[in-house]
């Protein structure tokens, strides 16, 4: 087992052990790239596991006689008996909608009458609501509301998240928007990934060349000035911006040093994933209409999916993406709460898993590995989360369930039951 040893050959005590885990899921094999085909299944278990962490990083992992024998337990080491228990890497949300204000309970009755989204949309509904109510709100308020929803998410595993602005539609407020995102990554224990999504919907007043012209001349420039944003992600659909605008947008946010994400294919196959594969986008997310053509390209660009079955259970379409079909041609998949008010009102990773093996037909394995290692590369942390590997951070969760399995088949509860963030427990039951 690798060892960190002081340079006068003693070895420190740690700061956690977490030990006697049943079932400890490390990811390892990962490194290098997403998981893919076969590999999806490869998930690293160690039976009788254990983790030590000191400084917020990964020391130890093995058998817990050999994390143990080697003796990182001392006198001031936090020790987590976690018998009778699975260990897995904290959970990893690369899709979130999650800063925002108000709320949108009221769409529900139009749903339920079969008023398509696209029309809630053209009525002023949808993503509109939601930036006249995210405008209209402080900074306080729109930071207390996604303060309390992250809370929710970290009770629930998630220790990292992507988060997109989209909710503002001005230069103004999209730049206070990702402001509040860096505030908030570090006022509490998520960290947090943030992505532009200024094109997110065409405001009133504008036709979508004239608001693209926008985003392009006078959004991107700023958001990349400013340094606020890793990420670029647009909407790539009919009705909202088209592959021709999208790849505009793109191709500007990649000029600027920003990396690329895709809203594609969610409500009709349009060539959303064939432009993703060209743009070499980090992740083409939603992809419940990607055509087979599309498919094959991600494939074959190594881009990552990020299916989001939340949000298809939630629009009761009964419509999911084609995941099966995406692993055997080699697309690594991710899966994401798409956490949003309209859509995808949900924080829940371990919801997610449950429709993840339901509904995108993905095995336990398949699935703890989409919503660790695989989502760490869909946001650019691979090198330091998804996985219980030495050198990386310190995140780790212990769940309340006797096998992995059990994860997915017991749903509606949560099943967290302690959350290790950079080596601090910061919940418990």
């Amino acid at each position: 087992m690798d060892q960190i040893l002081r340079r006068d050959g003693i070895m420190p005590s740690a700061d956690l052990v977490i030990h006697s885990a049943d079932i400890m899921v490390t990811m390892k094999g990962h490194s290098d790239s997403p998981a893919c085909k076969e590999g999806m299944s490869e998930i690293g278990l160690i039976e009788n596991g254990a983790v030590a962490v000191r400084d917020g990083k990964i020391v130890a992992v093995g058998s817990t006689e050999e994390v143990l024998a080697d003796g990182w337990v001392g006198p001031y080491t936090v020790q987590i008996n976690a018998q009778g228990k699975v260990v897995t890497p904290g959970f990893v949300d690369p899709h979130t909608h999650v800063i925002y204000a108000g709320s949108r309970e009221n769409e529900l009755s139009l749903k339920l009458k079969g008023v398509p989204y696209l029309e809630i949309l053209r009525q002023g509904g949808g993503i509109h609501s939601t930036v006249r109510s995210t405008r209209l709100a402080s900074d306080a308020e729109v930071k207390s509301q996604t303060r309390n929803r992250l809370k929710t998410m970290l009770s629930m595993g998630t220790t990292t998240a992507e988060v997109k602005s989209g909710y503002g539609l001005t230069l103004e407020e999209e730049l206070r928007m990702l402001r509040l995102i860096k505030e908030l990554d570090h006022e509490q224990d998520l960290d947090l990934v943030p992505t532009f999504m200024g094109a997110h919907a065409v405001p009133s007043g504008y036709t979508e060349e004239e608001f693209t012209d926008y985003v392009v001349e006078g959004m991107l420039p700023q958001v990349a000035f400013k340094g606020l944003a890793e990420f670029c992600d647009v909407f790539c659909e009919p009705g909202v911006f088209s592959v021709q605008s999208s790849e505009r947008i793109l191709k500007k946010a990649r000029e600027l040093n920003l990396k690329l994400k895709i809203h594609a294919d969610e409500l009709e196959s349009a060539g959303g994933a064939e432009l993703g594969a060209k743009m070499g986008v980090t992740s083409a997310d939603h992809l419940l209409q990607a055509s087979d053509q599309g498919i094959s390209a991600l494939a074959e660009q190594g881009v990552i999916a990020v299916l989001l079955p939340a949000t298809s259970f939630n629009l009761a379409k009964n419509s999911y993406a084609r995941a099966r079909t995406m692993i055997e041609k080699g697309v690594p998949v991710a899966v994401a709460t798409d956490s949003n008010p309209g859509s995808s009102p949900t924080e829940s990773i371990p919801f997610v898993l449950t429709l993840a093996c339901l509904y995108l037909r993905l095995t336990p394995e398949e699935a703890i590995t989409a919503a660790t290692i695989n989502a760490a590369y869909a946001v650019g942390r691979a090198h330091q989360v998804g996985s219980l590997e030495i050198g990386k951070q310190g995140d780790i969760l212990v769940l309340n369930v006797p096998n992995l399995n059990y994860l997915p088949y017991h749903f509606g509860n949560n099943p967290v039951d302690v959350v290790v963030k950079n080596g601090k427990i910061v919940w418990r039951v």
